[in-house]
């Protein structure tokens, strides 16, 4: 299968300032926030407001995209940090990691807490549901961009695997397409039946960091790793080692959360 090669740049709007699809992505998945999380907001019981949704959402934008572009340059271009430490501000070249943008809304997280005297946890479990939203339509903005594909695959075995621009005549797994669909659409599904009745406190931000750390870890068998960590990636990929305190932490969130059987405030 060929890849459709879509043109990234959607429409220039005057000079060098243009509508690309990576950025319409991410646009989308903050409105596909913003829906749910007012939605959300208006249903009795919420601790939130949907003035409390929309400033969080800023906060959270600023967490991952501060979040994503350190975490990418510290977990997977060290190198070229400590070479050249204006390498972190060179946005233009690329590269955010989901990881450091988790980091980052986690600081959101903690901010937005003491700013809206709630805990911590509150705000986790009421905007969890919600992140699967951002992960889908930012995996679908990477396929489209024809970029973080997967490794060769045998076109026998996997019928759909493509050629992708710049990765050689080589058949390859579409591994951002298994991304959004199961780091996207999956838990997203999951998250919001789970999160329509009572749960205790914890347990939602426990499920969306299991059911991610999961996911994100079996699609690393299917990713082609960076060059520079491939001998890494021979045990275990950088994806892999990050995805892992995720599943760990997400499993012990909904262990104490049933354990110490906190009510949570009822569900949107």
């Amino acid at each position: 299968m060929e890849f459709p090669n879509i043109d990234p740049v959607i429409f220039h709007i005057y000079g060098p300032i243009s509508l690309n699809w990576y950025g319409l992505m991410y646009l989308l998945g903050f409105a596909g926030a913003w829906w749910m999380g007012t939605a959300r907001a208006k249903q009795p019981g919420s601790p939130y407001t949907t003035e409390h949704v929309s400033d969080f959402l800023f906060y959270g934008f600023l967490g991952v995209v501060l979040g994503g572009r350190i975490g990418y340059v510290l977990f997977y271009h060290l190198d070229y940090f400590l070479a050249d430490p204006v390498y972190l501000f060179k946005i233009a070249e690329g590269g955010m990691s989901f990881h450091g943008g988790l980091l980052g809304v986690l600081v959101a997280f903690w901010y937005f807490a003491k700013k809206s005297n709630t805990t911590f946890f509150q705000i986790s479990d009421f905007f969890a549901p919600m992140v699967p939203i951002g992960l889908a339509t930012g995996r679908f903005g990477n396929f489209i961009n024809g970029e973080l594909w997967g490794k060769a695959a045998d076109v026998n075995q996997v019928p759909w695997a493509m050629k992708f621009p710049g990765a050689g005549e080589v058949y390859r797994h579409p591994s951002m397409l298994y991304e959004c669909i199961l780091e996207g659409v999956v838990l997203f599904v999951i998250l919001y039946f789970y999160s329509r009745s009572p749960k205790p406190r914890m347990a939602v931000s426990g499920v969306f960091a299991l059911g991610y750390g999961v996911f994100r870890f079996v699609v690393e068998y299917w990713r082609e790793p960076d060059d520079h960590l491939r001998e890494l990636a021979e045990f275990m990929s950088m994806g892999q080692i990050l995805s892992l305190p995720m599943i760990i932490g997400g499993a012990a969130l909904i262990f104490f959360a049933y354990k110490n059987n906190q009510p949570a405030s009822k569900p949107a």
